[in-house]
Formats: structure tokens, C-alpha cells, sequence
């Protein structure tokens, strides 16, 4: 048996291995609770004891394991303490590291892509590999006119191993389910599958980067690397040194949370308004903190990577979001209710309670209610709770919106970037970067006095 189909077996063995480990703890369980232990303690050990195989498993696998682990492992703030402790380190690593793939197959593969002579294109590579992700690997070098780079790999088969872990993954979806309270599993690992082809497509990534690259160019806050080079799995660009968010989140100082924080929601929301494009992976392996100017860690600025996954939103985040959002906090609810049902969040079929749509909306938006918040683990379990529980009217409530397919990644990045900054514990000016950044949010009368006031 060759290399390729004896890993194939091995890979989908230890994912098929995944429900049955549930189907097993499940039994365990149920004999705790026969001899009178309490639900609530029973449940959370089952909870742990399965997270604590789930990302066992996601940590020893590149593919859609590693991607579904990694678009999971933004969300460990909604879980609760006793839970996430034992296996945070472990969601950590999924954020910046898997098993290498051998320097021979690099060299294969940089042979058959940039030609036999790949070499000379190159003052230095590093074989060892200084990242790996869930389709490709990244390799430190410095190319021929002497910039250092970053040389991203895919690995050979990525897209069939992609498929194939979140096909068995979605088969599943449900048994997961428990893992993070407020979070439906189904349809986030059906958007990754769906967006397969595009994150293997090296000349669609290079073309993202680069318009990010050109369109922050001179920004003193975000700095995108330009690309050098692309072809059919490889792609390189410049290299960018700095503290990766998962350091900044396990040993920064608070005002590395805070700024870091800061840059990460400005990003969320300028990205759009600048490029016509979201950044669609905000997982904290796609981040770093760099040093800046005199001023210190106030100047540092977020260094931003990989553009495999984005949304393309040609006119910015849609008016909508803004519009909601200001009305909800104005407390309009019979206007937020209809545009919530004209846009498709409320199917026509259903009739809600304008106010009740107003009380669900309300505790998510709080941070925007502010001038600064704080956004902590607590504040994301609470949330998760409230949305989680059956027996709450949130719950009920929730289960009758709609999420329009237009806003499926948006709801997705914005959910996964709220989970990073409770992740970071960092206290932002969110409210600021709305009035900057998001369409509808201001209302006309106000812009149209700013402007005047711009040129007075």
C-alpha cells in the first residue's frame, strides 16, 4: 500500500472512531446517572471527556479536521470554565501548528510548480517548515533580489482530504452539537465544505492579499504583505515578523490585549469598506502584533495573513447590519422588525413579537451601546447560554429567525471575531469603528453634519 492511500485510511479511521468514542461516553453516562449521580455534573464530564478526544484527534490531522478545529477554536469562549480549561492549550495549538509534510515532497512540489531550477529563484530556503495550516504549509526564505518571504506550500491531495474529513464530519455534526453551547455545527462545517475550491485556488488568494496589500499600504494601523510570486500551489510573499495573537492571548499584556483588540475590530470593519472584500478566516493564527514606532505599544500595528477564505461584498458590509443595529439601539423595534422580514430574517410564513425580536437583539449588541467594552469569556458564556438553553425565550425565539445565505459568512466572521476579542479580554472602542466603518450605522442627518463640519 502506497504512502497516500495508507494515510487516507488511517485519517478516516480516526475520525470514523470520533462517534463511536461519543456512543461509548453516552453509555458511561447513563450508568453515572443510574447510580444517582447528577445530571448536570454527568454532563459536564461527558462534555469534557469528548472535547478532550475531539481535539485530540483535530490536533494529530491537516484537512478539514484541522480547518473545522480551528474555525471551532474561536468559539472556546463560549464555553464553560471548568470545560475549556484542560483543553484550551490544545485549541491553541490548532491555531498555529500541525505535522509537517516531508522536505522531499516540498521539493517535489516547488519542482513541478516554479520549474527545475526553483532554487535560484532563491538567495536561501529554509526546509524546515515555520507554519503549517490546514491546507498548505509556510516556509521562511529570502528570494533572489534579497526580501525575506514566506513561501506557502499546499500539500499534495489537500483538496480530496479537505472534502473527505468535513464530509465525515457533517455526518456527525449533530453529535457535536454540545460542544459549544450556542453554536450550530451543521452549517458552519457545510460553508467550509462549500468554500473548498476557493481556498485551494492560490491565484484567487494572491489577488485578495494583493488588493488588501495595495489598500494598506501606508496605513499606520494594518500591514498586509505584498505578494512576490504565484503559481498553482505555491504562493509566496513577504515575510512578517511579530507576536502571534495566541501568544498575545496566553501571555500579553493587557495593553497588547487591548490594542490588539482595537486593530482586529477596525480591520473587521474597514476591510470591507476599503478593498470590497472580508477577510473570511479570523482565527488567531492569522494575526500578529508588530512592533511599532516611538510611541510604543499604542503604535503597534496588526499584521494580517492569509486571504484564502474572503467574502466579496463589492459595495462594503451591507447598509442593513447598520441600519438594524442603530434602530435596535434606538429602541425601534417595530422598524427593526420590518426590516428584518423584508431582508429575509423573518420568513413570511412566521409572525414574531416586534418587542420580543428587540429583547433578543438587545444583550448581543451591548457592546455597541458603549463608549468602550470589555469583552470577556464570561460575557461570550452568558450570551451562549442564553441563546442554548431550550427552555428560555431566547432559545425559542432564535430558532425561528432567519439567516439569509448573503449573510452566512458575515454572521460567521463577526461571531469568530467577537470570540477572538473575548479570547484577548480586550476593551475596545467598538462603537467608534461603527460610526468609521459600517454603512447605515450613522444616520444620514449625522454624516451630512460631519461633512459639513469637515470643510468649515
Amino acid at each position: 500500500m502506497s504512502d497516500l492511500p495508507r494515510k487516507a485510511v488511517t485519517r478516516t479511521a480516526k475520525l470514523a472512531a470520533l462517534p463511536l468514542g461519543f456512543a461509548g461516553r453516552a453509555t458511561w453516562g447513563l450508568g453515572k446517572r443510574i447510580v444517582g449521580e447528577s445530571a448536570e455534573i454527568v454532563g459536564r464530564e461527558l462534555q469534557q471527556r469528548t472535547a478532550d478526544q475531539l481535539f485530540k484527534v483535530l490536533g494529530e490531522l491537516k484537512g478539514g479536521a484541522m480547518k473545522f478545529g480551528q474555525a471551532l477554536s474561536v468559539f472556546e469562549s463560549a464555553l464553560p470554565e471548568e470545560v475549556a480549561g484542560p483543553y484550551r492549550a490544545a485549541l491553541t495549538k490548532l491555531q498555529e501548528a500541525a505535522p509537517p509534510m516531508p522536505t522531499r515532497t516540498v521539493h517535489t512540489v516547488l519542482e513541478e510548480r516554479l520549474g527545475e531550477d526553483w532554487r535560484e529563484l532563491f538567495a536561501e530556503f529554509d526546509d524546515k517548515p515555520s507554519a503549517a495550516a490546514s491546507i498548505g504549509q509556510v516556509h521562511r526564505a529570502v528570494w533572489h533580489d534579497g526580501r525575506e518571504v514566506a513561501v506557502k506550500v499546499q500539500y499534495p491531495g489537500a483538496g480530496e482530504a479537505l472534502l473527505s474529513d468535513l464530509n465525515q464530519l457533517g455526518r456527525f455534526a449533530r453529535l457535536l452539537g454540545p460542544l459549544v453551547p450556542g453554536i450550530d455545527i451543521k452549517p458552519l462545517i457545510a460553508e467550509l465544505r462549500d468554500r473548498v475550491s476557493e481556498e485551494l485556488d492560490y491565484g484567487l488568494e494572491a489577488q485578495a492579499q494583493q488588493a488588501h496589500a495595495e489598500e494598506f499600504a501606508d496605513d499606520p494601523d494594518v500591514l498586509v504583505p505584498a505578494v512576490v510570486h504565484q503559481s498553482d500551489q505555491v504562493l509566496i510573499t513577504e515575510w512578517i515578523d511579530g507576536v502571534p495573537l495566541s501568544e498575545v492571548i496566553s501571555d500579553g499584556t493587557q495593553e497588547q490585549r487591548d490594542r490588539a483588540g482595537q486593530l482586529l475590530a477596525r480591520f473587521l470593519f474597514s476591510g470591507p469598506a476599503r478593498t470590497g472584500l472580508l477577510h473570511a478566516d479570523p482565527h488567531p493564527g492569522n494575526f500578529r502584533l508588530l512592533p511599532g514606532g516611538p510611541g510604543g505599544e499604542e503604535d503597534w500595528r496588526l499584521g494580517v495573513l492569509d486571504f484564502g477564505t474572503v467574502d466579496r461584498l463589492p459595495g462594503g458590509l451591507p447598509d442593513t447590519i447598520g441600519t438594524s443595529l442603530r434602530m435596535t439601539l434606538d429602541g425601534e423595534a417595530e422598524a427593526v422588525y420590518e426590516l428584518l422580514r423584508v431582508e429575509g430574517f423573518v420568513k413570511e410564513s412566521i409572525e414574531l413579537d416586534p418587542d420580543a425580536v428587540l429583547d433578543y437583539l438587545l444583550p448581543i449588541i451591548e457592546p455597541a451601546e458603549v463608549d468602550e467594552f470589555t469583552f470577556t469569556r464570561g460575557w461570550m458564556r452568558s450570551q451562549a447560554a442564553r441563546i442554548a438553553d431550550p427552555r428560555s425565550p431566547a432559545h425559542q425565539l432564535g430558532k425561528q429567525l432567519n439567516l439569509p445565505p448573503a449573510y452566512l459568512l458575515i454572521h460567521r466572521v463577526t461571531l469568530s471575531t467577537i470570540g477572538v476579542l473575548c479570547q484577548l479580554g480586550a476593551t475596545v472602542r467598538l462603537r467608534e469603528e461603527l460610526e468609521e466603518w459600517l454603512p447605515g450605522f450613522m444616520p444620514e442627518e449625522d454624516l451630512d453634519e460631519e461633512g459639513s463640519a469637515a470643510e468649515a
